[in-house]
């Protein structure tokens, strides 16, 4: 077995009904806090009276700011400036992987008061951080990004010149992770849909990443098994829908677990230019490419680096979401990538051209793709590559 290293974690508390040890972990950093939420989910939901009420049952006393998109740097240094003045114990953050990003950056950024784009990696001056960081707490409310456990708050400025860039640094990764899939009741069938193939695809790429480990492969399993059983049962509101939620949102958790440790591959490498440039929800990004992105990886290694231990990691990912042995391995990457095509369509995941994208504007998308997350794609693709996975999806 390999050395690997683990990157701090949240302290993780899972379950249905965990929202309801929200108030008194509050309460154990103070009396004080900023509620960052999405629009309105969470707050048009019947959890959130009950929460507000225990708030001030233990006299902590909140002031609420709502996150309806995925946040921008603009977005995240107006908000620092608002509550600069402010002295807050925590940070919570309730809602989709936009508000707990922008919690994230913004209990970072509160006692530092400098502006996120100092921090941003690949624009400005990448100034290290030092922090201090507010206590951070997150509670998602969909299973998707699993920023509850990473370390990196991802914002965005989109149009013709947009980026889609991280805050990153250990010091913002939560202390504790409230995981309640009861939360996930509220969530539509087109949000279901997306945020579970981003949970799937960010399990599927970090098992095959370059620095994959042991550790983290176990957690991709589990992850990918929960995601295969429970995420088209829960899209079609079929079946126990109670048991779909927890297996969506522990898939999730892991997912982001994974991705914390060992990064991602092509499908996120593409997802930050196409996010940027276009008005592509990410989750749709990661669901439209993955099929043809498993595709072109899987060629790639065959025809250039057939002892890649990618391929044999990819046969595994076949056996376990289509359930069966294959005694060939050509067998096996038709049938996951069938699978994989067969979600996509299943879960109504539009195409690229769908967003805008044109085929004349390829070369800008590839030559913005090859950031971090595309650093630990098991191969490195040629742009010629990385052309045939977004035209089979354009």
């Amino acid at each position: 077995m390999a050395n690997f290293s683990i990157a701090r974690l949240p302290r993780i508390e899972f379950g249905a009904g965990s929202l309801k040890k929200v108030p008194d972990i509050i309460a154990g950093y103070g009396s004080r806090i900023l509620l960052v939420t999405g629009s309105r989910s969470f707050t048009d939901s019947s959890h959130w009276q009950p929460f507000i009420d225990q708030l001030q049952q233990r006299s902590i006393r909140w002031q609420q700011c709502m996150v309806a998109d995925e946040p921008s740097p603009a977005l995240i240094d107006d908000l620092v400036k608002i509550y600069a003045n402010d002295t807050f114990d925590a940070v919570a953050g309730i809602g989709g992987g936009s508000a707990l990003d922008a919690a994230k950056a913004i209990a970072g950024l509160l006692k530092v008061q400098r502006s996120v784009m100092d921090y941003l990696e690949g624009v400005g001056p990448e100034l290290p951080y030092d922090g201090p960081a507010i206590p951070f707490i997150a509670v998602p409310t969909t299973a998707g990004t699993g920023s509850e456990a990473t370390k990196n708050a991802v914002l965005s400025v989109q149009g013709e010149n947009g980026f889609k860039k991280s805050f990153r640094h250990d010091k913002l990764v939560a202390e504790y992770a409230i995981v309640d899939p009861d939360l996930l009741a509220s969530c539509p069938p087109s949000v279901i849909a997306a945020n579970g193939m981003d949970a799937l695809t960010q399990l599927l790429e970090s098992y095959v990443s370059l620095k994959s480990n042991a550790f983290t492969d176990a957690l991709a399993i589990s992850g990918l098994q929960a995601a295969r059983d429970a995420l088209i049962p829960l899209y079609r509101q079929e079946g126990e829908l109670a048991q779909h939620r927890e297996k969506m949102a522990y898939a999730a958790l892991l997912s982001g677990i994974t991705l914390a440790q060992v990064g991602l591959g092509s499908v996120h490498g593409l997802a930050s230019p196409l996010g940027a440039f276009y008005p592509i929800p990410h989750g749709a990004v990661c669901g439209t490419l993955v099929a043809s992105a498993t595709r072109v990886n899987i060629h790639s290694m065959l025809t250039r680096e057939p002892d890649n231990r990618a391929l044999t990691k990819y046969v595994q990912v076949a056996e376990i979401l289509c359930q069966k042995h294959f005694s060939k391995s050509a067998a096996a990457f038709t049938a996951l990538i069938d699978l994989l095509a067969d979600w996509t369509n299943e879960l109504a995941l539009p195409r690229l051209a769908h967003y805008g994208l044109q085929e004349t504007a390829f070369d800008k998308v590839i030559a913005n793709c090859r950031g971090s997350s595309m650093k630990t794609n098991p191969i490195v693709l040629t742009d010629e590559e990385i052309r045939q996975i977004l035209l089979e999806r354009l």
